[in-house]
Formats: structure tokens, C-alpha cells, sequence
């Protein structure tokens, strides 16, 4: 049973990482890795270098703050809600209605997205012209455009992330709850007292996976949801390592960014796993 796991670790994880060398070389496709001149470090001083560089740092690294503290909680939230529903049918449907999302393309999102918030003839700016108010331009607007980017994925994913967090609660022994009863408890100090703590471990050791793809705000969605007006504030990594690569063929200077951002993502895993450890919690390692 370990094997189809092990061969797509292999394959798809482990095996690519030999590509890695290429951020110390000048690659050229013609020549391959083995052909290629090696050129140190010289692709990461001009990284580090570029006068983009802090407006990337500081793009990327605020998303990922906005989905840790404003997504991750989410999914916790609307499991404990749910697993409080007792009518079995309507529960479902809920769980049902949640989940779809997950299963939508980020392009259709942002097409969804672009018919509600479009200054030209969205519904949002409709209604807020009807309403006596004055419209705002969601899309293009800078000031507008984490918010956008972060409620698109509470809205696509909080659904699909209660699954793991369900799961955890089901493991539950039901005696807790009834001494929790016996005691005076009701439903919300049921779930301060039983439920949450039963959850801790779990919610750990997700925030410790979730720092470690901390820099990976995601090409797709952004790189839609970019123009002209908002990329000083939507310019990330990813787009970034796009227009390096694929725009402009520079192979080498795009994997010594993306080798930066899997070091960054190393680092806080080990550090939040440290951290859990140091304080007697169930770590990932």
C-alpha cells in the first residue's frame, strides 16, 4: 500500500530537486545541466540586489500573513459549527454546499469575481450607485487588492479544509462530552473544553505544514487577478519566477528565487516544529 505513495514522492518530489544545480550554473537548454557553466552564486547576489527584491518580499510575505491569520482559523470555525448541527440531512447538505468550491477553477473564481466587482457594469458597484453611494474600482484598486486576493480563498477553500478538522472531532470519545453534561456544561462550553483541546495537536501540526509553503501565495490566482494599477501591491514570487522563466527565458535566476523561497519555507517549518516541541506539543518530525 506504501508504494504508489513512495513512487509519487520519488518521481514528482525528490527526482526534480536534482534540477536545483541549475541555479548555480548559466543554464542553457542546448547544453543541458551536466553542460552548462557553473556561476556560484552569482544568481542570488543579483537577486538580493534587485530593487525589487523588498517589494517582493513584502508583497509575498504579507498574502501569506493575511491567509494565516485571516483563512487558517476558518476551517476550525466552521467544523466546530457544523459538528454541532444534529439534524444528520441538513448537515450533509451544508458540508456538500461548503466543499464545492474547492472543485472550481481559479479562473472561473476570478471570472465570478470580475461579473460581481467590475466598475463597468458589476453587481456590487449597481448596487452601491443605487444605493447613494459612491462606486469603488475592487479590481484595480491597490488598496483593495489583499483583501480580494484573501477572500477569494476563504471562499474557495474554508469549505474543503474542515475535512481533516471533522475528521479530528469524530475521534472524540463521546464520554467527554457526556461528563462535560453531567457537569453543567452546554454546547458552547462543551466545545471551549472538549472539542478544542482534542483538536490542538492537529491544528499544530497544519500551521506547521502551511509555514512551510509560506511563500507560495499561489501563480494562478494572482497572476489573474494582476494590471497595471495594482501590481506594485500584487507582484509576488510566483509571478515573478513566471516572467523570469517563461517571458524571458532566464532558467537559472528564476530557480535560484524559487530555491530561495523553499529555504525560507524550510527554515519556519523547522523553527514552528522546534517551537511546538519546545512546549510539548506533537511536532511533524
Amino acid at each position: 500500500m506504501l508504494v504508489p505513495g513512495i513512487v509519487y514522492f520519488l518521481v514528482f518530489k525528490y527526482l526534480p530537486m536534482w534540477g536545483l544545480v541549475v541555479a548555480f550554473q548559466n543554464y542553457q537548454p542546448f547544453l543541458g545541466i551536466t553542460g552548462s557553466e557553473w556561476a556560484g552564486f552569482r544568481h542570488f547576489d543579483r537577486f538580493f540586489s534587485d530593487p525589487e527584491f523588498f517589494k517582493l518580499f513584502r508583497n509575498t510575505a504579507l498574502l501569506a500573513v493575511y491567509n494565516i491569520v485571516f483563512f487558517f482559523p476558518l476551517p476550525i470555525i466552521l467544523a466546530l459549527m457544523l459538528n454541532e448541527l444534529r439534524l444528520e440531512v441538513y448537515k450533509k447538505a451544508v458540508q456538500t454546499i461548503v466543499y464545492i468550491p474547492h472543485f472550481i477553477s481559479w479562473v472561473v473564481v476570478v471570472g465570478m469575481f470580475y461579473t460581481f466587482f467590475t466598475i463597468q457594469d458589476g453587481i456590487v458597484p449597481s448596487l452601491m450607485t443605487a444605493a447613494g453611494m459612491e462606486k469603488i474600482d475592487f479590481l484595480q484598486s491597490p488598496d483593495w487588492f489583499r483583501t480580494m486576493i484573501t477572500s477569494q480563498v476563504i471562499w474557495k477553500e474554508a469549505g474543503w479544509g474542515t475535512i481533516i478538522f471533522l475528521a479530528a472531532i469524530s475521534g472524540v470519545d463521546p464520554q467527554q462530552y457526556e461528563a462535560a453534561t453531567i457537569d453543567g456544561a452546554g454546547r458552547f462550553r462543551r466545545m471551549w473544553h472538549v472539542t478544542l483541546p482534542a483538536l490542538r495537536s492537529t491544528v499544530i501540526i497544519l500551521l506547521i505544514l502551511r509555514l512551510g509553503s509560506f511563500m507560495d501565495t499561489g501563480f494562478e490566482q494572482i497572476f489573474l487577478m494582476l494590471n497595471a494599477l495594482n501590481r506594485e501591491v500584487g507582484e509576488v514570487f510566483d509571478t515573478y519566477v513566471y516572467t523570469a522563466a517563461i517571458q524571458q527565458g532566464d532558467y537559472s535566476y528564476s530557480t535560484a528565487v524559487g530555491l530561495f523561497k523553499s529555504v525560507i519555507g524550510a527554515i519556519l517549518v523547522f523553527l514552528a516544529n522546534y517551537m511546538a516541541k519546545k512546549n510539548e506539543e506533537d511536532g511533524i518530525f
